[in-house]
Formats: C-alpha cells, structure tokens, sequence
C-alpha cells in the first residue's frame, strides 16, 4: 500500500513538474498577454452602444473565452504550489481580479439586472488589464520603484500638507470675509484648501488673483506669488525628484538581476558543455582500456576526429586537461625541431658567403709611395 501511495506521488510530482514548466514558458506568457489585450479591446468595443448591439455574440464569445483562460491560469498555479502561491502579492493581486470577473454575473443572478450597482461592477472590470503586471518585470520594477518611495513621497506631502494650512487659514484671514473678502474661494478651510491646490498645480491660479485684485487687497498678489513659489516649485519638484531618484535605482538593480541572469544562464550552459565533453572523454577512455587504441595519443587523434567546428568548447580550466597537455607539448617538440632547422640553415648561409668570398679576385694592396704620388 506505501508503495501504491509513493508511485501515485512520484507520478503526481512528475506532472506537476510539467505543470510548472508550461505556467513559466514564454508560450504561456504570450497566450496570456494576448488574451488579455484582446479583452481589452473588446473592453472598448463594448462601451459603444451600437458597437454592443450588432457585436453581442462575440463580445459573450470573447467573454467566455478570457474568463476559461483565467479559470485555467489560476487552477494550474494553485495545482503547481498551493502555498507558496499566496506568498506573492501579485498573485493575491489575480485572484482579487479574478474574483471581481465574476460580480457582475452573481448580481444579475442574485439581485437581478435592476441592482442599483451593478453598472459599478461593470465599470471595475477595467481591473482586467492589471493582469499584464504579473507578466512584465518593467512594469513590476516602476511599482517596486513606487513603493521604495512611500515613506520619503510622505514627508514631502506632510509638509505640502502643513504648508497648505499654514497658508490655508492665513488666506481666511486675509480674504475670506464674507462681505469685503472673496467667500467662494477662501470663505472657509475647505474652499481654501481647493484653492491653494489650483495654486499649487499653477491651473487658473490667474483668474484667482483676478478676483483678490477686483476686490483691491494690497497682500493678495505677494501672497499668491510666495506660495506658488514655495509649493509648485519647491515642493512639487522635490515630489519629482525623489521619484526619478528611486526610479533611476530600481533600473539599476532591475539591469543588475538581468545581468546576472544572463552570467547564471552561459555558466548552466558552459556547465552542460563540460559535463558532455567529460563524459565523451570517459567514454574514449573506457574504450581505451578495451585495448582499441594503443597509446594516449592515438586516443587523443581519434578524439580530434570526433570534433567539429561548430561545436561549442569550454575553455575554463581547460590548460589543465590531459589532451591540452599533450598537445601543448608536441608542439613545444615542433617549435624544437624548427629552431635547429633553422640554425642549421643560418649555418649553410653563413658557410656559403664564406666560400663567395674566397672566390673573389684578391686586389694587391697599394704602397705608400704610389699614394703619396696620387
């Protein structure tokens, strides 16, 4: 029976294996991005009435089809690693999409087509297209980027924040008198607030002042002036900076994991490239003790033979191969030989010059006297 029980297992292991193998390979990331875009496009399609009305069958046809890839999608992660699926926020993030798939079905269902919510439900399934995350490692490393950038985008916003009130009472005092003053826009915090953000985006901060200048107060403008400089060129720009800071280091370190998945990958494959070519060296070895070759170098030249120029080599710690040692020193042999041809041969030259020039008619040397008379 515990037989029975480890064989059903090691079978379960194998196809789950599989299983896995299919989930992570580039031909199931495709059909999913592109079932995803394709109901996405529908998704657009559907918004026009008239779109709707004539293309109903195949907008339910495209429904149903990307709702049974989900279904599948999720059954074969789960089957995979139903703990450790639960471990990855995007992960949680599928199954919530997956869940909100469904809501619309289950409110015409449960409460009918009349639910005063419904058209919410239909709205969120925009949500559809978050599924691209979980398939793109650049989308995923500007929202990491995002993340890392929470607590230092909070302390800008803290004092963005205690700027606005700041200035937000200090404009109620100024200008939100409700006879003399400007109540629509800073009669209480909360319109002066909304102000002080269209200041701060700089969006129709002229016809603000236009109306603080109609109604001739005399602090208006240096108080538009200070806090426009303060929050959309100070604080805004900090905001972008600290984004762009964090952004440019999750590039960074995104470029460094690419890297060394590439360094990971040519070590797995040099690793292969060397475990076949020992096991064809063992084989030629073995073969060798079947007495088939009489010496190592009648080995190593049929060995020669088996190669091809298109096959790969591994040249890490390869100085230190018993062929590469036998190679290397036939030709220190053949660079031996070469060098005593070649003294021999400078010995032959120099002997024939010498004899070139005993042949040479010799010219008597002339005297003194007949030099003195030239």
């Amino acid at each position: 029976m515990m037989a029975l029980v480890s064989l059903m297992w090691r079978k379960d292991d194998e196809f789950r294996a599989f299983v896995k193998r299919v989930t992570m390979s580039d031909f199931f990331k495709i059909i999913m991005i592109s079932a995803v875009g394709s109901n996405a496009f529908f998704t657009a399609l559907w918004t026009s009435y008239e779109i709707r009305y004539r293309l109903f069958r195949l907008l339910e046809l495209s429904e149903f089809f990307f709702v049974s890839i989900c279904t599948s999608e999720l059954a074969m992660k789960i089957y995979v690693d139903s703990t450790g699926y639960w471990k990855d926020g995007y992960n949680i993030l599928d199954v919530v999409i997956f869940i909100i798939m469904f809501l619309p079905y289950i409110f015409r269902k449960l409460l009918g087509k009349q639910f005063i919510y419904l058209h919410i439900a239909d709205g969120i399934q925009s949500l559809r297209i978050l599924k691209l995350i979980s398939y793109s490692r650049g989308i995923r490393t500007m929202i990491t980027a995002v993340g890392q950038t929470v607590y230092t985008v909070a302390s800008v916003l803290l004092l963005l924040f205690l700027l606005m009130y700041i200035f937000g009472v200090l404009g109620f005092c100024l200008f939100g008198s409700p006879d003399t003053g400007d109540y629509d826009n800073w009669g209480n915090l909360a319109v002066a607030f909304f102000t002080l953000f269209s200041l701060a985006t700089v969006d129709g901060w002229t016809d603000l002042q236009k109306q603080l200048d109609n109604r001739s107060f005399a602090l208006s403008r240096a108080f538009t002036i200070v806090f426009i400089l303060l929050a959309a060129f100070i604080f805004l720009n900090m905001f972008v900076g600290v984004m762009i800071m964090h952004t440019e280091d999750s590039i960074k370190k995104f470029e460094r994991e690419l890297m060394l998945e590439r360094k990971m990958t040519i070590m797995e494959e040099k690793q292969v490239i060397l475990q076949r070519q020992q096991e064809e060296v063992s084989r030629l070895m073995h073969m060798q003790k079947n007495a088939d070759c009489k010496s190592f170098s009648e080995l190593v030249e049929n060995f020669k033979k088996t190669l091809r120029h298109t096959d790969p080599m591994v040249l890490d710690d390869f100085g230190t191969s018993l062929p590469f040692i036998d190679i290397y020193f036939s030709t220190l042999d053949y660079q031996d030989m070469t060098i005593h041809k070649l003294q021999e041969l400078y010995y032959e030259i120099a002997h024939v010059l010498g004899l070139m020039l005993e042949d040479l008619p010799q010219k008597k040397p002339q005297s003194l006297e007949e030099v003195d008379e030239k």
